[in-house]
């Protein structure tokens, strides 16, 4: 970062040491994780700038829009939808939960068997080191797996407003409408929040924004099916965390711009490495930034990471949000038709999800699926636990692989992932 930041972050309340050491770890994990790549699209220079300034320039933007009026959300979940926040004038932002920052206060906070993305989340919030925490003046949680439920009694104690929202656990009639009110209450939450309520016309262009988006990631994820791949899965998972924290607008004109250098790569049979490696779709818990140690070990080992069948992935932009539906109620159905075929591992059943793997497996040409999950997400372990056996009965396979964000199992990983890609080889 070319500015200091320093005061601004020393506003905030952040911890000014612990921020410079979390930085310090940051920088150089990103240069050899990305930098190194060879063969790196050119459009890719506007996401090593983002990151570059994701605790800075970021964070001034979501300070001058709080000094204009506004407001800022911070969320863990692709369930709270953008769509609101910006009809109401506010700011959504993901918030930090992508690595391991433990404190005695979050030891004994949380049980010892709780999932890393919760571990992370109070770890960054306790020791004060998320700018984007400290500059929301709210926090949605919801009511996802069991380990969320009761983390949120918790979690307000760092933040200066939670609004924890109610989800269904199962698709049915009564899950429909049970989300349906929620979304009407956080959309009464967020006009008290931004002073003013939302007409027809506002949300309209904020679903409008938010779809544009969509389609430019759908863009994205459609040109990673040519063989050779013209961008690496390092790069593409990137691009879609990214998508948590920039500006909608120019992240989109961004992705755009190089989905349009893509096409070119593949109109001359370019890749960044050649057609004859693996080719495999990753599946099951989201990566946040900057947990990039599965991936990056993957791709080390030879293979190529064609696409993502996570919460940062396909299952967050896929299906976009009727447009024109006309009142604002109608607008809240429409809004709610579409997160409600989210198929995440906490609605049981959840047939849907192993449909949408084998699809996009084929659609993306993959030759197996590594199933990552987080030690003690039971959601997501359950359904592997299912889906590797039908999986491989038919024809697709899988590799299971339950790790946190310590860098201490990277070599047992390598060599499991050695011996898989051995495996699809042969």
């Amino acid at each position: 970062m070319s500015t200091d930041y320093r005061p601004m972050w020393q506003e905030l309340g952040l911890d000014l040491e612990a921020h410079d050491a979390l930085l310090g770890v940051l920088g150089p994990l990103y240069a050899k994780t990305f930098l190194s790549q060879p063969e790196r699209p050119e459009g890719m220079g506007y996401f090593n700038f983002v990151m570059s300034e994701v605790h800075g320039l970021r964070i001034r933007e979501l300070m001058d829009h709080k000094a204009q009026g506004g407001f800022v959300v911070g969320t863990f979940c692709t369930f709270v939808p953008e769509e609101l926040v910006l009809a109401a004038g506010g700011i959504c932002v993901g918030l930090c939960a992508g690595a391991e920052w433990s404190t005695p206060e979050v030891d004994a906070l949380l049980p010892r068997t709780t999932c890393a993305l919760i571990k992370g989340a109070f770890g960054f919030a306790s020791a004060r080191v998320c700018p984007y925490l400290a500059a929301s003046d709210l926090v949605v949680g919801e009511n996802t797996c069991d380990g969320k439920k009761k983390a949120w009694e918790s979690f307000g104690r760092f933040v200066k407003d939670l609004h924890v929202m109610d989800m269904p656990q199962v698709k049915n009639a009564t899950g429909r409408t049970l989300l349906r009110e929620q979304y009407g209450v956080l959309l009464e939450r967020l006009e008290k929040l931004g002073g003013r309520k939302v007409d027809s016309e506002g949300l309209e262009a904020a679903i409008a924004t938010v779809n544009a988006k969509r389609q430019a990631l759908a863009r994205l994820n459609t040109l990673r099916q040519a063989v050779p791949a013209p961008i690496s899965g390092l790069d593409a998972l990137l691009v879609q965390q990214v998508s948590f924290y920039d500006d909608p607008v120019r992240f989109t004109a961004s992705v755009n711009a190089l989905c349009e250098e893509l096409e070119d790569r593949v109109r001359q049979g370019r890749g960044v490495h050649s057609g004859t490696r693996p080719r495999l779709l990753m599946s099951g818990c989201p990566m946040a930034v900057p947990n990039w140690k599965l991936p990056a070990i993957v791709e080390e080992a030879g293979a190529i990471i064609v696409g993502e069948e996570s919460c940062i992935g396909s299952r967050g932009l896929r299906n976009e949000v009727r447009q024109g539906a006309g009142t604002l109620p109608a607008q809240l159905d429409a809004l709610t038709e579409r997160y409600f075929t989210i198929d995440c591992a906490i609605f049981s059943p959840n047939p849907e999800r192993q449909g949408h793997v084998v699809k996009m497996s084929s659609a993306q040409k993959a030759d197996g699926v590594i199933h990552f999950s987080l030690p003690f997400c039971t959601p997501y372990q359950s359904e592997a636990l299912r889906m590797e056996p039908e999986l491989e009965a038919g024809g697709l396979p899988v590799l299971r692989i339950d790790t946190d964000y310590s860098p201490e199992d990277a070599g047992q990983l390598a060599t499991r992932v050695e011996a898989f890609l051995e495996r699809l080889e042969a």
